[in-house]
């Protein structure tokens, strides 16, 4: 469906990041701003960014 365009590096830093977010819900501040931590996650899970594919930034490699 979309083109791969997140490399190795990148997507490990998208899912610590989102993790740490996500659990800022639960421990922390508990605001709901934690769960935009899906975003980064997902994108890693799916190893796909749409903000990447419209400027044209790919880090994986070929």
């Amino acid at each position: 469906m979309f083109k791969t365009n997140v490399g190795s590096v990148d997507r490990i830093l998208r899912f610590v990041v989102g993790l740490v977010l996500i659990a800022l819900v639960f421990v922390g501040p508990q605001t709901p701003w934690g769960w935009l931590g899906l975003i980064p996650l997902a994108t890693g899970l799916f190893r796909t960014c749409p903000a990447y594919s419209l400027i044209g930034v790919n880090t994986c490699k070929k």
